[in-house]
Parts: C-alpha cells; structure tokens; sequence
C-alpha cells in the first residue's frame, strides 16, 4: 500500500514537472527566450512562482531540463533511424542529414538551445548533456560504418548541419531553401572525408 502510494507521488510529481516544461516551452515560443522567467511559468500553470522552487530551484534548472528533454527527444529520433540505416554512405548520411535538418526547422526553439546558448549563464548539466553525447556517439558511429575514419569527420558534419540549419531558420522559416540543400551538402562532405576507393 505505502510502495503504490509513493508511485502516485512519484507519478503527480513528474506530471507537474512535465507541465511546467510544456509550459516553458510554449512560452519561449510565443515571447522567446527572454519571455521565459519564473513568473510566467507559474503564471501559464496556474501556480504561485514561489511554488515552482518544489520542482526547479531556478530558471536555469528549468532550461537545464528542457535542454536534456530536446536532446532525448532526437536521441529517440535518431536512435530509431539506426537500424533503417542504407549500407550506401551517401544513402545513410542523407537521411541523417535530412531527419536533423527536419527536426529543427519543426522546433526553433529547440535548435536555439541544443545549438546555440540563448539563455545567458546557463551550461547544461551532466545529467542533461548524457543525451547529446549519445547523439553524437550515435554519428561516430554511422560515420565508421561508411568507412569515414576523419578524425575531425564529425565536427565537420556538426558544423555543416547546424550551418544549413541556422540559415533555413533565420533567412526561410517553415521553408526548405536551405534544407533542399542537403544532398549537396552531403556529396560535398563525402567528397572530403569519404576514404579514396
């Protein structure tokens, strides 16, 4: 009885906190990142600022764990499009390549804060930066499956993407001018870092 109560807590508790995220997220896309404070969250839950210290002792924990639920997010994504994988280099990257681009463009937000650092003073935890770094593994790891043993393959890609990524979001949101661009970009990388057959 005490194990299914204290599941119930658990369970309400993590509801909140979940709310409060959702919150959070619809804020900064509505008024940006500086929209985002304490007060407007709790406003947009229906709760007293005060009693948001019970679930995050600040805002920048609140970003610190929005920042972890985006990159879990697509690590799910990605993570998912593994198996799919082509054999074929060009075939896998573009589809990495273009699920990535997909991805931002669906949630500016998102990108800004997996991407960029919007929110001044914030470094994103241990806990919540595990997610990213599994992204990234996840990257070495289809780059080793195409043959790709550049050392500075992965940066390259990172910078590439996140490059066509900012483009399409600043200069074409909701557009594909830049993400029609993405069996270029890829052809142009492999043209760099592909080993020579």
């Amino acid at each position: 009885m005490l194990g299914e109560a204290n599941a119930v807590r658990t369970r309400r508790r993590q509801d909140t906190r979940d709310e409060i995220l959702a919150a959070a997220w619809a804020i900064v896309g509505e008024s940006g990142w500086t929209g985002l404070t304490l007060r407007a969250v709790a406003d947009r839950v229906g709760m007293r600022a005060p009693s948001l210290y019970g679930h995050f002792d600040s805002k920048l924990a609140i970003v610190d764990a929005m920042f972890g639920q985006a990159w879990a997010d697509f690590d799910e994504t990605s993570a998912a499009l593994e198996d799919d994988l082509s054999p074929e280099p060009r075939e896998a990257l573009l589809l990495v390549a273009t699920s990535w681009l997909d991805a931002m463009a669906a949630a500016p937000e998102r990108h800004a804060l997996m991407n960029q650092r919007p929110v001044p003073g914030f470094t994103p935890s241990a806990e919540s930066y595990e997610h990213a770094v599994r992204v990234l593994e996840r990257l070495h790891r289809t780059l080793a499956r195409c043959g790709i043993t550049d050392p500075d393959a992965a940066d390259l890609w990172t910078a590439l993407l996140g490059g066509l990524a900012g483009q399409q979001e600043t200069n074409d949101p909701g557009g594909r001018r830049w993400r029609r661009l993405a069996p270029r970009a890829v052809d142009m990388f492999l043209g760099e870092v592909a080993p020579h057959r």
